[in-house]
């Protein structure tokens, strides 16, 4: 069964999106996401989350970002898909190349490697992007109140991730399903759904 991916920027809608399609799903999805899919990627989350986290260097991040991803790939996506389940997963790799890669500015093919190992080489078959214009994005994230440590950063580090993204998918296009985020949340699922029933990804929930 697939694994599927979703990423994006603050406030792109990507994890409504991935709760949708989980539910959409039922029994046959596994849904987890990164940071916290796992109770050891909870303590995690909450360091790189938390505002209150001060002095935390971009490597330390990343490699905090790391250990989250090979727990939660070991304890809950390969024996999700193991067992025949299509697995949805919020974030992945490709979160940390976007936002540790071109937001951060450490080297890419650095992060790779170290995908390579904390994953085993595991990587999605399709990586749903939730494209929203920087400023639609921390629109939304202002109306929400708190924010966590990457909805506080400055505009210019949200506009690296987004290009980053960007750049990504031009790289790779046949692995990336780019949908509008910025549209009504219901047209934006209905072109999710429409979108993996027609590359086979929904197995018979796809009928």
């Amino acid at each position: 069964m697939p694994f599927i991916t979703f990423e994006g920027i603050e406030g792109c809608g990507k994890s409504t999106q991935h709760r949708r399609l989980a539910e959409r799903l039922g029994e046959s999805a596994v849904a987890t996401k990164e940071p916290g899919g796992t109770a050891i990627g909870q303590a995690l989350r909450q360091v790189l989350l938390d505002p209150a986290t001060r002095g935390l260097t971009p490597t330390a991040e990343l490699l905090l970002y790391f250990a989250d991803r090979a727990q939660n790939v070991a304890e809950v996506v390969r024996p999700g898909l193991d067992a025949g389940r299509v697995v949805l997963c919020d974030r992945y790799v490709e979160s940390s190349l976007a936002y540790q890669g071109y937001g951060r500015g450490l080297p890419r093919e650095a992060i790779r490697r170290l995908a390579e190992l904390a994953t085993g080489g595991l990587r999605p078959d399709l990586i749903v992007l939730l494209d929203v214009p920087v400023e639609v994005g921390l629109g939304r994230v202002g109306r929400r109140g708190a924010h966590d440590r990457f909805e506080a950063e400055e505009r210019e580090f949200h506009d690296r991730v987004r290009r980053g993204y960007l750049e990504l998918m031009a790289a790779e296009p046949e692995r990336w399903l780019r949908l509008d985020g910025a549209a009504n949340e219901d047209a934006v699922f209905d072109s999710l759904w429409a979108a993996l029933a027609e590359r086979g990804l929904l197995g018979g929930a796809g009928r």
